[in-house]
């Protein structure tokens, strides 16, 4: 299996921070017990309050797609549509 990481780049819109930041916390302890979830850690940019970072890695691609079709997953979209300004995802391999 190749293991495979994400980096998901999500920016709120600068008066839904709050809400969106209370709705990505929950995804955190949901997501790490799900199988094939080696790695999923949300950082906040230190200049720009309203941008998140989830760095992710997965055992497969298929497990992170589970995942991506989660209950909770859908859960967090609803509560913040309308609260996102930016979302951009990108999927990568680990080669060094």
């Amino acid at each position: 299996m190749t293991e495979l990481t994400i980096v998901a780049n999500i920016h709120a819109k600068p008066d839904q921070t709050g809400l969106v930041k209370t709705e990505l916390l929950k995804l955190i302890p949901v997501t790490r017990k799900e199988p094939g979830c080696l790695r999923y850690d949300l950082h906040l940019d230190n200049d720009d309050p309203a941008h998140f970072m989830f760095y992710e890695t997965w055992e497969s691609r298929g497990l992170w797609q589970d995942h991506i079709n989660a209950p909770h997953l859908a859960d967090y979209k609803a509560a913040t549509e309308g609260a996102i300004a930016e979302f951009t995802l990108s999927e990568m391999s680990l080669i060094g």
